[in-house]
């Protein structure tokens, strides 16, 4: 079975390496079992090359067998998974389920009291196929094998600050020119904001202040006056409309990225799930109906 669940890894992801990963190992680990497999059959189902492998034609022949088989299988765990109605596990990215979210569920448990609610965080996407979560929250293009994804909030960043900065942040819009105050958050981000507006992609290392490890603290920083933050105003907009924070500067810049609700499609007619697409749906609604003035605004930046 080892060498089996080897072999369709490597298979279906088109690589050792990927395989590995997928299985917690190490490639030479999966080589050596595809090869046991190999000269168990007698046949050859990989051609190697130095850096690639490619399925033989009996390999192409075994391995839609093999996957078939192996996606039987997790669909049937994935339905006993589902058995249970009075528990939804998700799973997103810190800062969306720290000040997004949170503060929102409380509406949907008072809808559904008889579903419990466990919610992790956490950066690395977490594999939905393994039966421990019900659902994610990603970021991304939408386009995960296996998966259906509703799409919730675009992804889109400004500078934003606490009122008392805001006329000292005036010169914000210039990267080139040393800011008064400094700057807050991912460079990458503040990179894709300057590049949506014209100028290079380079932005000076200096100007920069404290740096955190999550968006929801870059923003936790502004709010007290520590700089000039890079963030969704959609994600803070309920900090916007309480005054704490203000936008520095008017420009709104995307990368072309949303959020979206994912599951497995196998699970696409759970009751939990259905009850919290629908619920966590007519939340992203309102938050973007209330957002549209910066949406609208948004200039998604070039490669």
């Amino acid at each position: 079975m080892s060498s089996i669940r080897a072999f369709e890894s490597a298979a279906r992801l088109g690589s050792f390496a990927k395989a590995a990963q997928e299985l917690d190992t190490s490639s030479a680990s999966v080589s050596y079992h595809v090869r046991r497999l190999e000269e168990q059959i007698g046949v050859a189902l990989f051609r190697r090359y130095p850096h690639r492998v490619e399925l033989t034609e009996s390999g192409e022949l075994v391995a839609r067998e093999a996957i078939n088989a192996f996606a039987a299988l997790r669909a049937s765990f994935v339905q006993a998974v589902d058995l249970d109605e009075t528990r939804l596990s998700l799973t997103t990215l810190p800062t969306l389920g720290t000040s997004w979210l949170t503060p929102k569920l409380g509406r949907f448990r008072a809808l559904y009291p008889q579903i419990a609610f466990d919610l992790d965080l956490s950066v690395p996407a977490q594999d939905l196929g393994a039966g421990h979560y019900d659902a994610a929250i990603r970021n991304g293009h939408g386009v995960w094998p296996g998966l259906q994804a509703i799409e919730l909030l675009p992804a889109i960043f400004m500078p934003l600050c606490a009122p008392a900065l805001k006329e000292a942040a005036a010169g914000i819009a210039d990267p080139q020119r040393a800011p008064a105050v400094p700057r807050l958050g991912r460079p990458d981000w503040w990179a894709l904001w300057y590049r949506a507006q014209g100028h290079g992609a380079v932005v000076p290392p200096g100007g920069f202040g404290s740096n955190f490890s999550a968006e929801h603290l870059d923003i936790a920083a502004a709010v007290a006056g520590h700089g000039v933050a890079i963030g969704s105003p959609i994600v803070f907009f309920s900090e916007i409309a309480a005054g704490r924070l203000v936008p520095a500067h008017d420009f709104v810049a995307g990368d072309g990225r949303a959020f979206w609700l994912t599951y497995p499609v196998a699970r696409q007619h759970s009751g939990k799930i259905v009850k919290f697409r629908a619920w966590l749906g007519e939340e992203a609604a309102r938050d973007r109906e209330a957002a549209q003035a910066y949406i609208r605004r948004a200039v998604v930046a070039g490669p």
